[in-house]
């Protein structure tokens, strides 16, 4: 890494601290408590509708606010600003989940879509930054360096809290429920605290124009996000690459944030899926930094390919496993290049935006990450269930409620394979030369 090695750091860190987030509650223990605790007693397929469902709700919120908040930073110059606002609000949330008591589903999923707000606002302003501490040479590489550490952070914290579960005693806990209540709080305290770094360490950038707006930033924002819609207009790779990735990254993230519902649903143990996410993050480690190096040596939309390709086939054969050690192998595959595929998405797109403006076109890219995941989760529940209504009998037996069960989440799992494939032929037509010609002739407009 080259260039101010301090806000690079301070950047990456924020990943670090964030992550934690990502593992332990949305991957790790909130669907897994959940379906055990806070939906006790309830339909496999109910509960995972109900989880969808909360996914879904919590991305449309983001995704409406996204791109004016992102037009409103850009604007008053307060990218970091909003970061810590909404990164907090996450560390709170997070914290409150230490109070939902056993059967109080609802608001189990209002704070949990309170700590998604938090988490996904956040990252409308962390990715906007990147432009401001690499530049194109390295951009590629300290994206992938930042998911990196992320996965690092979140796995290291994620085994202490695993361990918080499985020997609850060695840390003075009565038993695992309310060792998993306290790893939440854990959550809380590390995301908040490693974000310091990020707000003393990576600086705000500031032009003397839009020191002069300060006074008037909301109303310039909504100024701003009219004017955007109208620039998509004439950046026509930008809008093929977020077209590309709003159906690409719908499968990532779904996968992301119902891998261990689907796992549970497979009738796997729970300690089981918990050993998979530990898989993913520590093979994801050094996953994404070779994969950002491959976006340099290779090509980054190539990578992009490789990646969407491998998913292809964990989709596929994740409609298939019936053994605890496929699903090990399939959590390998996944830590290979769900990093990578994240990483070189962001630093690909920032090739193709005006600098001046990364804020506001980076909330649309969010915004269309968000309705991905609007339709992922959904989509997952919804086949499952219009598949077990089909498929149950009148009066089923316990293993035909368990054999129609199953199925129909293996159908909502391979519902996902389309939208890998409709991603990568939109990204086909995605011409990175041409994007940087767009971007720049509309910064000298």
């Amino acid at each position: 890494m080259s260039g101010n090695r301090k806000a690079v750091w301070g950047w990456a860190l924020y990943d670090w601290a964030n992550s934690a987030f990502a593992t332990t509650v949305m991957a790790g223990f909130f669907p897994i408590f959940f379906k055990q605790y806070w939906s006790y007693g309830t339909d496999i397929n109910v509960s995972t509708a109900q989880l969808g469902f909360g996914n879904s709700i919590a991305s449309i919120l983001v995704a409406v606010m996204a791109p004016l908040l992102g037009a409103i930073a850009d604007r008053g110059s307060a990218r970091k600003k909003f970061l810590i606002v909404f990164a907090y609000l996450g560390v709170l949330a997070t914290a409150a989940l230490f109070l939902v008591q056993k059967g109080a589903w609802q608001w189990a999923i209002f704070v949990y879509i309170m700590g998604i707000i938090g988490f996904s606002g956040a990252n409308v302003f962390y990715d906007a930054l990147l432009p401001s501490v690499a530049d194109e040479k390295e951009i590629d590489f300290t994206s992938s360096f930042g998911f990196a550490l992320g996965y690092l952070g979140g796995g290291l914290l994620f085994l202490i809290n695993v361990l918080m579960t499985l020997k609850p005693h060695w840390f003075g806990f009565p038993d695992a429920g309310v060792a998993v209540r306290y790893a939440f709080l854990s959550v809380a305290l590390w995301w908040g605290g490693f974000s310091l770094f990020t707000v003393f360490w990576v600086p705000e950038v500031k032009t003397a124009s839009r020191q002069r707006e300060t006074g008037l930033v909301l109303t310039n924002g909504f100024k701003q996000l009219s004017k955007t819609f109208k620039k998509l207009r004439h950046l026509k790779m930008v809008f093929l690459f977020l077209l590309a990735y709003w159906l690409y990254i719908d499968g990532v993230d779904t996968i992301i944030r119902m891998a261990v519902d689907y796992g549970l649903s497979l009738g796997f143990h729970s300690n089981d899926l918990i050993l998979a996410l530990l898989l993913v993050q520590f093979v994801g480690f050094p996953a994404a930094l070779i994969f950002g190096k491959l976006g340099q040596a290779w090509g980054v939309r190539r990578s992009i390919f490789l990646a969407i390709g491998i998913y292809m086939l964990i989709t596929i054969w994740g409609i298939m496993i019936s053994s605890r050690q496929e699903f090990y192998i399939l959590a390998i595959m996944i830590g290979l290049v769900q990093g990578g595929i994240q990483a070189l998405s962001r630093s690909y797109y920032a090739r193709l935006i005006p600098k001046a403006q990364a804020a506001e076109f980076y909330g649309f890219y969010n915004m269309l990450g968000k309705f991905a995941t609007i339709i992922g989760p959904a989509l997952m529940g919804l086949v499952g269930l219009v598949v077990r209504n089909a498929l149950m009998p009148e009066a089923p037996t316990p293993e035909q409620i368990t054999e129609v069960g199953q199925m129909a989440s293996r159908w909502g799992i391979g519902s996902l394979l389309i939208l890998f494939f409709l991603g990568a032929v939109f990204l086909k037509f995605v011409d990175e030369e041409k994007g940087k010609q767009e971007a720049v002739f509309l910064a000298d407009t």
